[in-house]
């Protein structure tokens, strides 16, 4: 939820979940991820923004490239950052995540970016009082990952619509399926909660078994039949197979999963001209997807680590930084020329 908590001073927004977005907090979001990308393009590739401001990334769970990107971001934005990491540390040797709040809180954390093996942690969190900080879910069990919905948004708004032209505009009326391990995939259900907020018409397409119950009511459309729904896809995104939270056999073998759910170069062929394969990472090659598809110039899976980076610098300067009005009484953010005009102005310094 980008919004604005009541309480003390220091309390401000959090982002827990892609469903809390309205479109113009989405937009929003895109929109200064655009200008956050401008950033990279520099010589010298740092705001001043947020200075004497610390985030923290408390991880439960590893995650190399969401950790890391959260740090680029912040450090990119003159934050302290603090990296901590559960194994080794208090929590391993039996500590709450109550406690561990309450440590990062007497430690004056303006953020806390949020990665746990727990679904419902990162609210948790946001709702306890036991931190006056932000909170942002960097993924939770098999819940939610908004930041990842945000940067696969902001590559397919790039990429189908173009960095310029989109901005102040939503994916209305793109089509985009996503294939695979939905059951297991926090990704995905961000992805479907984001992507139609925005305007988009969503398809997943997975084995039987690796539907999610309840999906029915989820604002998508559900196939079986990958070969059927690639002619009508502006973009497909591949989710890799989860192994490590699999404890029962939900299909037969990796060569017949591949066979009708992965993604080679005659399945790819079959795809409009111009529409683009994604994939979250880390991939299973040869599994969901092939190397053909996964080097060629159509797959965007190396753009959205590099957009991810823009996305979470736009996120912590939203919820941390921004200006008066876009962290003021309002609940929503939603002021986007005040907010575009203050990142011009901070770059400008």
């Amino acid at each position: 939820m980008l919004h604005l908590s009541g309480g003390s001073p220091r309390t401000r927004g959090h982002l827990v979940s892609a469903a809390d977005l309205s479109r113009d907090d989405a937009v929003l979001i895109l929109d200064t991820a655009e200008e956050m990308a401008r950033v990279a393009d520099r010589p010298i590739k740092k705001l001043p923004t947020l200075r004497g401001r610390t985030v923290v990334n408390l991880f439960f769970e590893d995650s190399t490239r969401t950790r890391i990107s959260f740090e680029a971001a912040a450090k990119r934005l003159s934050a302290d950052v603090i990296n901590f990491s559960a194994k080794g540390s208090s929590v391993s040797k039996g500590e709450s995540l109550k406690d561990t709040a309450l440590t990062l809180e007497a430690m004056g954390a303006d953020a806390v970016v949020i990665r746990h093996h727990d679904s419902g942690a990162p609210h948790r969190l946001a709702t306890s009082g036991w931190i006056n900080g932000s909170v942002v879910n960097a993924g939770d069990g098999t819940h939610e990952h908004p930041t990842q919905a945000l940067l696969d948004a902001f590559t397919l708004r790039r990429r189908l619509v173009g960095p310029d032209a989109g901005l102040g505009k939503d994916l209305d009326g793109r089509r985009i399926t996503v294939v695979g391990d939905i059951l297991h995939s926090r990704v995905a259900r961000s992805n479907v909660h984001l992507l139609t907020t925005l305007g988009a018409e969503v398809t997943l397409v997975a084995p039987p078994t690796l539907v999610p119950i309840g999906v029915e009511h989820w604002p998508c459309e559900v196939s079986y039949d990958l070969d059927a729904v690639l002619p009508k896809s502006d973009a497909v995104m591949m989710l890799r197979v989860q192994r490590e939270r699999m404890n029962a056999a939900f299909f037969p073998t990796e060569r017949e999963y591949a066979r009708r759910y992965g993604l080679d170069g005659q399945r790819m062929a079959r795809m409009p001209e111009d529409a683009i394969v994604m994939h979250p990472g880390p991939m299973n090659r040869g599994m969901e997807i092939t190397a053909e598809v996964a080097d060629s110039r159509r797959c965007t899976a190396v753009e959205q680590v590099t957009n991810g980076v823009s996305i979470r610098m736009a996120v912590l300067y939203l919820l941390l930084g921004g200006s008066e009005s876009a962290v003021g009484s309002e609940s929503t953010v939603t002021t986007t020329a005040v907010t575009t005009a203050n990142t011009r102005t901070e770059e400008n310094k």
